[in-house]
């Protein structure tokens, strides 16, 4: 699978609210989740470092965007809805320190406890007990991301992880039944591994009644399973900047690493190849913040890769559990079947993002942002949850 190359750079673009930053910092972006072995898959977030004099800069408090900007970019009723709520997260690998970073997150932004005493979170193995897997520090990393999205988003929904095995596809697929079977309304999976047919896996994401999204990459143009299935809702991934130009506050551009494209090997009934241009499945349906430059706090207290604490992270793992627990907040996730919820509802519920590109195709609209749907970010991103 191929991986995002790693960038020096000079950060030269419109800080975050809640980002301290000095005039020129030096910056990588660094993938946590390192190249899969053949016939697994690897989680898309991607970690925003930043140094000075040479070395790791930590943060003291939060670096990035916080519940209350992405509530207020995507127009999200977050402090009423969600009540009886569930959102899983999927991941591979065990995180220790998931319910205590959890509780820090939320409680440096004011919003309810959610722990394991409290009923609110739950974690569990793939067949839902409590023999944790090995711990990864870089799939940690993802599982923080992963958490702190959905309770960005929706403070009221409750949250189960379920921690695979290993980041084989058939261990991270039996997750998603189990998240199921134990009553999850909307499942997240942010990873993903080179394009499969749905009649070799298809069977772990079919789950009538309930919203299944699944991250699109983060390579730039070119699929990866399980987004590519015509069973999940595929997240792209935007570069999110304030603007006082923009009405709404807020302007976005498809972001340039954004995963997209047609997959020749799943099919679908429900996307139109007159809008598409594709006679396979089009990746994405939607889409939500994630360019690192313009990326969102998260904490995570394992070190790794001399990491630790108020970090900063983007890739279009930061998407799925967004739109999950979007989802979650319309609460129609019993009306869902398939990935076909966005197509069916998206009029006047999604800001449309028509600028930028993830690379040069066959097909401009699989890679170029485009008005009405595109490849890199769908329908565009949520505005409020009427397309949900």
């Amino acid at each position: 699978m191929h991986r995002i190359v790693l960038v020096l750079s000079v950060l030269a673009v419109l800080v975050p609210s809640a980002m301290t930053a000095e005039a020129t910092t030096t910056t990588q972006q660094v993938p946590v989740c390192k190249t899969a072995p053949h016939g697994r898959v690897g989680c898309f977030a991607i970690r925003l470092d930043r140094y000075s004099s040479g070395r790791v800069r930590h943060a003291s408090g939060p670096v990035g965007y916080t519940p209350q900007d992405l509530q207020s970019a995507y127009a999200l009723p977050s402090d009423d809805g969600g009540d009886g709520m569930t959102v899983a997260v999927v991941d591979a690998y065990d995180d220790p320190s998931a319910d205590a970073d959890l509780a820090t997150y939320r409680k440096a932004f004011g919003l309810p406890a959610c722990t394991t005493s409290s009923g609110c979170f739950r974690k569990i193995d793939q067949s839902g007990g409590h023999s944790y897997p090995e711990v990864d520090e870089g799939w940690a990393q993802e599982i923080s991301l992963d958490l702190d999205m959905v309770s960005a988003v929706c403070p009221r929904c409750h949250i189960l992880l379920v921690e695979a095995r290993s980041s084989a596809q058939s261990n991270l697929g039996l997750a998603v039944g189990t998240a199921v079977r134990l009553g999850a309304d909307a499942v997240s999976n942010s990873y993903g591994g080179a394009d499969a047919s749905d009649s070799s896996y298809g069977r772990y994401y079919h789950h009538s009644g309930v919203a299944i999204t699944a991250s699109a990459g983060d390579s730039g143009y070119g699929v990866s399973y399980p987004a590519s299935s015509k069973w999940v809702t595929a997240v792209g991934g935007t570069t999110l900047r304030r603007s006082t130009r923009a009405r709404r506050g807020w302007s976005e551009g498809a972001w340039a690493n954004s995963g997209s494209g047609c997959s020749t090997r799943n099919r679908t009934t429900w996307q139109s190849a007159s809008t598409t241009e594709c006679s396979g499945r089009a990746v994405a349906d939607i889409s939500a913040v994630a360019d690192p430059a313009t990326g969102v706090a998260v904490y995570d207290s394992l070190t790794y890769e001399d990491t630790e604490g108020w970090l900063t992270f983007g890739g279009t793992s930061a998407g799925a559990p967004i739109i999950a627990a979007a989802f979650a907040l319309a609460g129609n996730t019993g009306d869902v079947d398939d990935g076909s919820y966005v197509w069916l509802h998206h009029t006047g519920g999604v800001n449309d993002v028509v600028s930028g590109s993830n690379g040069s195709c066959e097909t401009a609209r699989w890679c170029s942002a485009h008005y009405g749907w595109d490849g890199p970010t769908g329908w565009g991103t949520p505005k409020g949850v009427t397309a949900l």
